[in-house]
């Protein structure tokens, strides 16, 4: 079925073309290259015309995988999913333990591959990978186990990812643009911090905790500022949908 002609332009919506032989390339060669030339050189270096250079391989052996660059991203979006930590419904340290862990390993994916965050908007159905299909349902499992109806377990669900995107996305952007300085975090910050004293000098609230940051170990910082939000993430949803057995 030609890409225009689908009922959505989707990698996942896009029954699989019949083989009349064996292709070149396999559809797992052609992610894990699109991913390392990504994690390299960000989204703006991806092209079919490039990724077919970087596998000394023709156009036609990567599209019979896939249609377009779109359809790569999609792909590629999913194989990050892939590298998540689903957690388990029976976990013994409760639901709550389970699901931190599976935030914590999603905001690890995400500052190990920064692109991803410009293309979650963009990639499609990607929420029709079978990466992140897993990994959903493995989480209104645990939900559900912690005491969640169905319906709150996926606000829930929606609710948490959405949570750890917007901090490791942004997380993500500020650590690029460290990497592309040359300068350590620390270093970094120093150089810029006589210049955020005198900008707050007429701010008490924020002077007082600009004080405070002064020498704080930043990357542990960012740590300790991820977990507690999500500690506040948890406690919200579990005031909001009251689920029985929800404290533990």
């Amino acid at each position: 079925m030609p890409a225009d002609k689908q009922p959505y332009p989707s990698v996942w919506a896009r029954p699989q073309r019949p083989r009349r032989e064996q292709p070149l390339l396999s559809r797992e060669q052609i992610v894990s290259a699109a991913l390392e030339l990504l994690d390299a050189e960000g989204i703006g270096a991806l092209s079919m015309r490039k990724l077919g250079t970087r596998l000394n391989a023709g156009a036609t052996s990567m599209y019979t995988h896939v249609a377009n660059k779109d359809e790569l991203i999609e792909l590629v979006v999913d194989e990050v999913y892939g590298e998540v930590e689903v957690p388990a419904a029976d976990d013994p340290a409760g639901w709550r333990a389970a699901i931190t862990r599976c935030a914590r390993s999603m905001r690890a994916a995400v500052l190990r591959h920064p692109w991803i965050g410009s293309v979650l908007g963009e990639a499609g159905v990607a929420y029709l990978g079978p990466n992140v299909l897993r990994q959903n349902e493995a989480i209104l499992a645990v939900f559900e186990q912690g005491g969640f109806t169905l319906e709150a377990a996926d606000r829930a669900l929606n609710t948490v990812v959405a949570y750890v995107i917007g901090v490791s996305t942004s997380e993500a952007a500020w650590l690029t643009t460290l990497a592309r300085s040359g300068r350590s975090e620390q270093e970094w910050v120093e150089s810029l911090w006589p210049a955020a004293e005198q900008a707050v000098q007429d701010y008490p609230r924020l002077r007082k905790l600009y004080a405070a940051q002064r020498d704080q170990n930043l990357s542990a910082a960012r740590d300790d500022e991820f977990d507690s939000g999500l500690e506040c993430i948890l406690h919200g949803l579990v005031a909001r949908f009251a689920p029985e057995g929800g404290t533990s």
